[in-house]
């Protein structure tokens, strides 16, 4: 019997290659996306072994090579069938797509590398006959995979390994340190609109949503986004000022699987950091800091949550950290004025509380917040908000500034009058706001290549009359810079050869003209 263990990412390529389909939900059915993993059907598992091998995670094992941490995932799995008896398993009958009759000769551009990136790019190649170019702002590939997620979940990255494969196709074309806009150097909407006859955005969501609290730009306010941009090394961000003196506490405002990640990141004992591709940056301020107490702030009660089951229970593997939570409005709560205990790490999670103000003078000293009927002050240094997140904007497209997206009827991108812009998509975050993990991002982008394909098959794309050649040629017009596949493949090698000196999987460059030396550009 095999079993799916916490880093699964719900990718669902398990669920294809099952040959007697007992590995739910499925994307077809409830639960999909909702789900924090899949699970496996212990009566129906014939053992055969497919879905370890499709896992782009190392999620799935044998129950009887899971270690001490993991077993509780065979009673895990097994429940999920006791709770919901209506799903049944049998053999699979083959559903063959059909394959539409698609103009000759059309070029894709494709910005954005993160799973909606990926996914999207799969099904393009997998479907069509199309030329791909691959865009993104950074040297390095990846999205939200390298910069979102926490440095001592491994696992979860390895989904970048089957992109990797895509970026080597004959009909891919990288090209990285690009940015779409208007500014100087920037390559802008228009201009991709021109030279391609589609244009895919998988953009993500990497904008934070604000309190609207007093003392909100004090120093030592931040957001998450910034903070794990920070130590996931995405380029030129800085560090929160987190006194060594300080009161020991950080709080941080939500209660979603971004917030525990940070949470967990905080409190973590250096040394289990330092064997992960944390930012070196990070890890030399995490390894002088003083915070021991994490309090995550949840306006209503624990039932109601945002995290995921299987990111609550990483919390319980982290050596010598309490977990502490606060259900009952009512009841008496902890001297939070003072600073955290130095003796004890934990981390509290205080519920039916919302923060009314941020206390200090020149940086944060204390957050006003309102727990049930009763209003109490928390001594803290870090306040981190992780209530939300929404698109950030790109000149010369049309943007819904409420909900944080690109305005869109089923990932084709409408323009300000409501009429369909031919040939330009949005996709994941881009497309529906910030809402699901990386399997619901997959079964996004795969819907909306098949609407282009659609589109393209009906004629109502409009095609580019530019020369393949021309758009190298503007590139390079814009910026001298541009990374492709090999210089990717460099910037990773060096990171690895950095890693492997220190005994760890790899040590992130933090700044752009170091990528782009890597990349080789320093020889030209």
């Amino acid at each position: 019997m095999f079993v799916i263990t916490q880093s699964c990412c719900s990718d669902a390529a398990c669920v294809s290659v099952c040959p007697v389909n007992c590995i739910h939900p499925t994307p077809e059915e409830r639960g999909f996306g909702s789900s924090d993993i899949l699970h496996i059907d212990p009566e129906a598992c014939i053992d055969c072994g497919a879905c370890a091998d499709a896992c782009p995670v190392d999620a799935i094992y044998p129950a009887d090579k899971l270690g001490t941490r993991d077993k509780v995932f065979i009673d895990i799995n097994a429940d999920y069938y006791k709770r919901n008896a209506d799903i049944t398993s049998g053999w699979n009958q083959i559903e063959y797509p059909e394959i539409p009759k698609l103009p000759a000769g059309l070029r894709v551009a494709l910005v954005g590398t993160g799973p909606s990136g990926g996914y999207a790019l799969r099904t393009i190649l997998d479907r069509t006959d199309a030329q791909v170019t691959v865009i993104d702002k950074l040297p390095t590939p990846g999205g939200l995979v390298r910069a979102g997620v926490a440095p001592d979940h491994p696992g979860t990255k390895g989904v970048l390994r089957g992109f990797d494969l895509l970026y080597r196709d004959p009909r891919v074309t990288m090209a990285t340190n690009v940015e779409i806009g208007s500014a100087p150097g920037q390559v802008t909407s228009a201009e991709l609109a021109e030279h391609f006859d589609a244009v895919f955005y998988a953009v993500g969501a990497s904008e934070s949503r604000r309190l609207g609290i007093p003392g909100e730009e004090l120093p030592g306010s931040t957001s998450a986004t910034d903070l794990v941009a920070w130590y996931n090394a995405v380029p030129d961000k800085e560090a929160p000022p987190i006194p060594a003196d300080g009161t020991g506490r950080a709080v941080i405002v939500g209660t979603g699987n971004v917030a525990l990640d940070v949470a967990r990141i905080l409190v973590s004992p250096p040394e289990t950091l330092a064997t992960t591709d944390i930012a070196d940056r990070a890890l030399r301020i995490l390894e002088q800091q003083n915070i021991h107490e994490v309090v995550l702030l949840g306006r209503r009660d624990q039932a109601s949550a945002a995290y995921t089951a299987a990111e609550y229970r990483a919390l319980a593997t982290i050596p010598g950290v309490e977990i502490v939570v606060h259900d009952d409005p009512g009841a008496e709560l902890p001297d939070f004025g003072r600073p955290a205990d130095p003796e004890n790490r934990r981390i509290v999670f205080l519920f039916h509380s919302a923060p009314e103000e941020i206390i200090g003078d020149e940086r944060v000293e204390g957050v006003r917040v309102r727990t049930g009927e009763a209003s109490h002050t928390l001594a803290t240094d870090l306040l981190v908000r992780s209530i939300g997140y929404r698109s950030t904007p790109i000149d010369g497209l049309p943007f819904d500034d409420e909900r944080g997206v690109f305005p869109n009827v089923d990932g084709r991108m409408l323009d300000d009058a409501g009429d369909v812009i031919p040939g330009v998509y949005a996709l994941g975050w881009a497309k529906r706001g910030p809402s699901g993990g990386i399997g619901t991002n997959k079964i996004c982008a795969e819907a909306t290549v098949e609407d282009f394909i659609d589109d393209a098959a009906q004629g109502r794309l409009v095609r580019t009359t530019r020369e393949v050649k021309e758009f190298p040629a503007l590139l390079r017009s814009r910026t001298r810079q541009v990374i492709g596949y090999r210089g990717m493949r460099a910037i990773d090698r060096a990171e690895r050869r950095r890693g492997s000196e220190q005994g760890r999987p790899r040590v992130k460059f933090t700044r752009v003209p170091d990528m782009v030396g890597a990349a080789g550009w320093r020889k030209r």
